[in-house]
C-alpha cells in the first residue's frame, strides 16, 4: 500500500490541476511529496525513497518555474512533462540497479531475502512494468496535446487502465515470481 501512496503527489496534482489549474496542481503535488519525505524522515524504521525524492525535485522544480517564470503552458502540456519526468524517475533507477518497487518490498519482505536474485530480478520486473505503464501516459499526452480532435476520453482510458494494469501486475507478480508454473 505504501507505494501507491507514493502516487499521492501526482493524484492531487491531477485533482487541483483539474479543478483549479496546472500551476496550483504543480504547488499541490510539490507540498504533498515534501509531506510525504517529511513523513519518512521523522518516522521511525522508515527512509526517504527514490521515488518520493525524485517526485518532490519534479514537482518543486516545476512549481517553482510555473509561478517564478509564469509560462505559457496548457493543462496537457504540463501533464505530459509531469508524467514524462515520472517516467524518467524510474527509468532512472532502472539504470542505476535500484528499481523503485525494492525500497517498497524491504518494508514488507525479511531482509534475508533482500540479496536473493530473485528479489532483485522481481522487482526489476515490476519497475519495467510500471516504467511501461508512464509510457503509455506519456504517448496519450502526446497525442492529446498533438492531435486535438482526439476526444480526452482517450487518454483518460489510457492512463486509467495503465495504471490499473501496473497496480494488478505488482499484486500478482511477486506470488508467481515465487512460484513459477510447472514447464
Amino acid at each position: 500500500m505504501s507505494i501507491l501512496l507514493a502516487f499521492a503527489p501526482f493524484i492531487v496534482f491531477a485533482a487541483v490541476d483539474r479543478l483549479v489549474g496546472p500551476t496550483e496542481g504543480l504547488v499541490a503535488g510539490a507540498l504533498t511529496s515534501l509531506a510525504l519525505l517529511v513523513r519518512d524522515w521523522v518516522s521511525p524504521g522508515r527512509t526517504p525513497k527514490l521515488l518520493e525524492i525524485g517526485t518532490a525535485l519534479l514537482f518543486g522544480g516545476m512549481a517553482l518555474y510555473a509561478v517564478l517564470g509564469n509560462p505559457d503552458w496548457s493543462i496537457m502540456a504540463v501533464r505530459l512533462r509531469v508524467d514524462a519526468g515520472l517516467l524518467l524517475i524510474v527509468l532512472g533507477t532502472l539504470a542505476i540497479g535500484r528499481p523503485f518497487t525494492q525500497q517498497y518490498a524491504r518494508e514488507k519482505v525479511p531482509a534475508a531475502y533482500w540479496d536473493s536474485s530473485s528479489f532483485r530480478q522481481t522487482n526489476t520486473v515490476i519497475t519495467a512494468v510500471w516504467a511501461l505503464a508512464f509510457l503509455v501516459m506519456v504517448l496519450a499526452d502526446l497525442v492529446l496535446l498533438y492531435m486535438p480532435d482526439v476526444h480526452p476520453r482517450v487518454g483518460i482510458i489510457a492512463t486509467v487502465l495503465a495504471l490499473v494494469g501496473a497496480i494488478k501486475f505488482t499484486g500478482w507478480y511477486p506470488e508467481r515470481a515465487k512460484h513459477p508454473a510447472p514447464g
